[in-house]
């Protein structure tokens, strides 16, 4: 773990001395779009125009704000046209690491043996943490986004009309995005970013706050899950898969290591089927890595877990039927 002031990577974990021990996170620096027809998005500059083979996509295995891309580019038909690079899951003293010798986890565009070089060729002094999934556009040689909500929302229109793209498949559809918004604000703040609240508190009240936030939106969530298929309208939307990448981890990884421990998701009848049942969309399966997962988490997270010792549990089942079909 570690960020880059002025370009000059630093090993340094995160300093909560300043907000009485809880984790606040840095907001994403590199905020551009990709469009359709090159123009600006809702943030940064314009001429990102979505093109086949422009964009190349840095991301971990284990990273639930990186999984929601790949889960977006599998499942629009984007493969084809962006390419993309996995690091390595273990993140220690060099932050985020690729293996040249590794096929799996090689940088693919620039042969790099660290993911802060590709942030410092964007931009050579950069100043901040060193995140994926990370963007690339290798026409302006530059990082278009490291918003992983920004860049799903790319995903699931600005390269329709490409070949092989599914347009029919629209998770941000209009008449549902003020209910997605509302929904979504809620899971960000308790649920994506509240297990890390909890796993990265340095204060047992700042822990306690964030425990308690998290499963309240658990009950909440099983509460609306019992009654309806997915969150919002009754069809998959972004909110469905921004939820997904976090229950998937949280028996495995979040239960044990960050101490979240009142209940698993597989103690929770509606969540645990629901994570079932979007684990069971063709092509889900295939973003998904148990074994990076727990490596990174448990591996890379020394200030929480100063040992290295990956868990050997839990028993982990997915392929389960979920037999929610007749929730509509």
């Amino acid at each position: 773990m570690g960020l880059l002031v002025d370009g000059k990577w630093h090993d340094q974990w995160y300093d909560t001395s300043k907000t009485g021990g809880k984790f606040e996170r840095e907001a994403a620096r590199f905020r551009n779009w990709v469009t359709a027809d090159g123009s600006p998005g809702p943030e940064g500059q314009g001429g990102f125009k979505a093109e086949s083979g422009r964009y190349h996509l840095y991301v971990s295995m284990a990273c639930p704000w990186a999984h929601r891309t790949l889960i977006f580019r599998k499942l629009k038909g984007l493969e084809q046209h962006i390419s993309v690079s996995v690091v390595h899951p273990d993140m220690v003293e060099n932050g985020w690491e690729f293996r040249p010798g590794d096929e799996r986890h090689r940088d693919h565009l620039h042969d790099y043996g660290f993911l802060h070089q590709v942030y410092t060729r964007a931009a050579p002094d950069y100043s901040g943490r060193v995140t994926v999934p990370a963007l690339w556009d290798r026409e302006k040689q530059t990082i278009v986004s490291n918003e992983s909500a920004e860049i799903i929302r790319m995903f699931n229109s600005a390269f329709d009309g490409l070949d092989g793209v599914r347009e029919e498949l629209d998770f941000y559809p209009e008449p549902l995005r003020g209910e997605i918004e509302e929904v979504n604000a809620r899971v960000y703040d308790t649920v994506n970013n509240g297990v890390y609240k909890a796993g990265f508190a340095t204060a047992q009240d700042k822990y306690e706050e964030a425990y308690g936030a998290l499963f309240d939106s658990l009950d909440w969530l099983e509460a609306r899950l019992e009654k309806q298929r997915y969150l919002v309208g009754g069809q998959l939307t972004e909110a469905d898969w921004r939820l997904f990448t976090t229950l998937i981890r949280f028996d495995a990884v979040y239960y044990s290591h960050f101490k979240c421990n009142r209940q698993r998701i597989g103690d929770f009848p509606a969540l645990s089927a629901y994570v079932r049942d979007l684990y069971q969309v063709p092509g889900v399966s295939e973003t998904v890595d148990i074994g990076q997962i727990k490596q990174h988490y448990y591996v890379s997270q020394r200030t929480i877990n100063p040992t290295q010792i990956v868990a050997v549990g839990p028993q982990l089942d997915f392929e389960t039927p979920h037999g929610r079909e007749s929730l509509g």
